[in-house]
């Protein structure tokens, strides 16, 4: 199986310092939707994994996330785009929980749910809890300079083997043509 995980805000939309809370706070990434098409049509199975600290903080609650990724799906779609799955972790920071990114808890979760092996999985990113998650995990981290990931790039202590791309169209400009070897 060929298997992607995706982190959602700065990856597929852009990310807010005060947090997507409503469907049209939702915007998407130049060239992430098309991605996802492409990704689609080239038999990958994308599955999002995002922390939403926003649901534990009270600034929107479960109900109106999973409107808001409806527009993403329903955006997706419009590309030729599928998103399989969606997992979040709702948790604040000191939540104390496994889920919450760069701990690999829903990693596993998705892992087992699809039967993947997760060293055979690449994660995109924007932040560096992103990639610890992932390497923590076992798999392979890619950051994308969208989003929080400029930032993430300039700080440095990026895990080993980390690749990095502009965005979500370069990184499956990428894997596309790797896999076509």
């Amino acid at each position: 199986m060929k298997l992607l995980i995706l982190d959602r805000d700065g990856v597929i939309n852009e990310d807010r310092d005060d947090f997507v809370k409503s469907p049209e706070e939702w915007i998407a990434v130049p060239g992430s939707l098309e991605a996802i098409g492409e990704l689609t049509r080239a038999g990958w199975m994308v599955v999002v994994a995002t922390n939403q600290s926003g649901i534990g903080r009270g600034l929107f609650n479960v109900d109106t996330f999973n409107r808001i990724n409806a527009k993403m799906h329903r955006a997706a779609q419009n590309f030729g785009g599928h998103i399989d799955a969606v997992f979040f972790c709702p948790h604040t920071p000191d939540g104390g929980c496994d889920c919450r990114k760069p701990l690999p808890g829903m990693l596993h979760d998705i892992a087992r749910r699809f039967h993947a092996d997760l060293a055979e999985t690449w994660m995109v990113g924007d932040s560096l809890r992103d990639l610890q998650a992932i390497v923590a995990a076992g798999g392979r981290p890619a950051l994308v300079l969208t989003g929080k990931g400029t930032a993430t790039a300039a700080k440095g202590g990026l895990p080993d083997a980390t690749a990095v791309f502009d965005d979500l169209a370069q990184f499956t400009d990428f894997l596309l043509k790797r896999q076509a070897h």
